[in-house]
């Protein structure tokens, strides 16, 4: 089995490519291509790790017609279409956590340099004044820090910032009041925040609630002589509400890192008294660097070879550990999603997908995109756990999780209802020997089988003497039937047949089996 093949376009830690290649990957180094020259080369590589300088635009994924992963050695993914990669089945990945502390550090000089002018200070001493009365800067000791966002980076901004002596109160829908305690922190709303805060800094991604989170009305209600800091995402100030408010004395000061243009040639606050800015410089240490590197080629690894995703933006996070308990589960809810898309007729509008007795204690989510990437196959050939649910959403499928950690009939079971023009539909299945799915239930029906190759499934009248008619049919046209199964409501009620078979059944025998005595549906099934 050949290698996954990686490539590495950015600049990055060479101990990286060291890490591909002690991991089991063929690995090749080629910072600053161009985007022709990348387009050239990207459909041999399983995976591709960057930093920010590659665009991995939607005609570089038209291109990467082998690339399972996309790994980006840093938080933002900004230079990543994530739709187009879903689309087309590439995971993306990001290293959240490499550059916490080191971004948290640049948060906390950024606030020390604005509560002593340190920048301006430095600016005309060096030009040969000596401006010793200009410079009248403020304590940190007793001040209150208000944290918008308190998640990894914010909560080392609080460590830090409690160890300064400041009190922190905190702004973040999903902290916990349990979480703040162990912070030492107080969790307030966005309002209280503002009334209160002597220094602001922000610790939040980009998204449609967060955007201009502190926007002309927010800053204006902002305590007079409050200091700003923002070193997460560009967008989640109003810049120009920020110099207004700069100009007239009501914020005290304003330290960027970030900004909504990048790079920010110009900007209406530069030169605007009380502003310093750097240059996206949160990330930018040696450590940081190393870090995301090291950790970014583990994770890539870790999915080429062992199937662990770790930090993935498009897809349900599954540890190298859980991958091996998952894949049989994951192996039967693909063929159980593949069995409901192969039967149902017409639209499906909802699934539900239930987990009981030991598949209750597992992650459900890759199980769900397992589900979805068999029943998606109805539509595409190309779906995979990671354009699956975006395909659904697509079609407006209405997708239900639900767990059951009672035990039933079964010691594991995965379950499928689907709603249909003719009414609510179920398929289960279960683990033999937990590793060997089995198909239990067909709508309502119990029958075991093994959903492999070819199989013909057959709804039919149970009478005798049908079992013979099929089998002679087959055995006329050269079929040779492997296994057997068969299934029934009650003596005398419907009956389901599931055969399979040595190869693919032609339409004109199918046509044939519609015709024997009884039959209801007959249709050709591959797995």
């Amino acid at each position: 089995m050949a290698k996954p093949k990686v490539l590495i376009s950015d600049k990055m830690d060479p101990n990286a490519a060291r890490i591909f290649e002690e991991r089991g990957c063929d690995v090749d180094v080629k910072p600053g291509m161009s985007k022709e020259e990348l387009i050239a080369c990207i459909g041999e590589y399983d995976g591709l790790a960057i930093r920010s300088a590659t665009k991995v635009t939607e005609d570089v994924l038209e291109a990467a017609t082998n690339l399972k992963v996309i790994g980006r050695a840093g938080i933002g993914v900004d230079n990543v279409d994530i739709p187009a990669a879903s689309s087309k089945g590439v995971v993306v990945m990001n290293t959240p956590f490499g550059n916490s502390i080191t971004t948290a550090e640049h948060a906390i000089a950024m606030i020390m340099a604005l509560a002593r002018e340190i920048p301006a200070a430095n600016e005309r001493t060096q030009k040969g004044e000596w401006p010793k009365n200009d410079f009248m800067g403020v304590e940190v000791t007793g001040k209150t820090l208000g944290l918008i966002g308190a998640g990894n980076i914010g909560s080392i901004v609080a460590s830090r910032a409690l160890g300064l002596r400041m009190k922190v109160v905190a702004y973040d829908p999903f902290l916990t009041e349990e979480r703040a305690v162990e912070m030492g922190v107080e969790k307030v709303d966005l309002e209280e925040l503002e009334k209160r805060a002597d220094f602001i800094t922000l610790h939040t991604p980009l998204t449609d609630e967060t955007r201009n989170i502190l926007n002309r009305e927010r800053l204006g209600r902002t305590k007079k002589g409050v200091r700003i800091v923002n070193c997460a995402r560009g967008g989640l100030i109003d810049e120009a509400a920020l110099k207004e408010l700069l100009d007239s004395g009501h914020i005290a000061g304003a330290a960027l890192d970030v900004f909504q243009t990048e790079p920010a040639k110009d900007s209406p606050l530069f030169g605007t008294p009380g502003f310093i800015c750097t240059p996206h410089l949160g990330a930018s240490t040696t450590e940081a660097q190393v870090n995301v590197a090291l950790q970014v080629a583990e994770q890539m690894a870790d999915y080429l070879v062992n199937g662990g995703v770790t930090n993935a933006l498009n897809m349900p996070s599954l540890s190298a550990e859980e991958a091996p308990k998952l894949k049989p589960y994951m192996a039967l809810a693909e063929k159980l999603g593949s069995l409901v898309g192969q039967l149902a007729h017409g639209n499906l509008t909802r699934i539900g997908i239930e987990v009981e007795g030991a598949a209750a204690q597992l992650n459900i989510k890759p199980i769900t995109g397992a589900v979805l990437a068999g029943l998606m196959k109805r539509y595409s050939q190309s779906v995979n756990m990671v354009n699956a649910p975006y395909l659904a959403k697509e079609r407006g499928l209405d997708v239900r999780e639900i767990r059951r950690e009672r035990e039933g009939d079964y010691q594991t079971l995965v379950r499928i209802k689907i709603d249909t023009e003719a009414g609510e539909r179920t398929v289960a299945g279960t683990l033999f020997g937990k590793t060997q799915p089995r198909l239990v239930d067909i709508f309502g029906i119990g029958i075991e089988a093994e959903l492999t190759g070819n199989m013909l499934y057959v709804v039919n009248a149970d009478a005798p003497g049908f079992i013979g008619s099929i089998g002679s049919l087959l055995g006329k046209n050269g079929i040779n039937i492997g296994t057997f199964h068969l299934g029934r409501r009650q003596t005398g009620g419907e009956a389901v047949l599931l055969l399979s078979v040595d190869q693919p059944i032609a339409q004109d025998v199918l046509k044939e089996a519609c015709e024997l005595p009884g039959v209801k549906v007959v249709k050709a099934l591959t797995f």
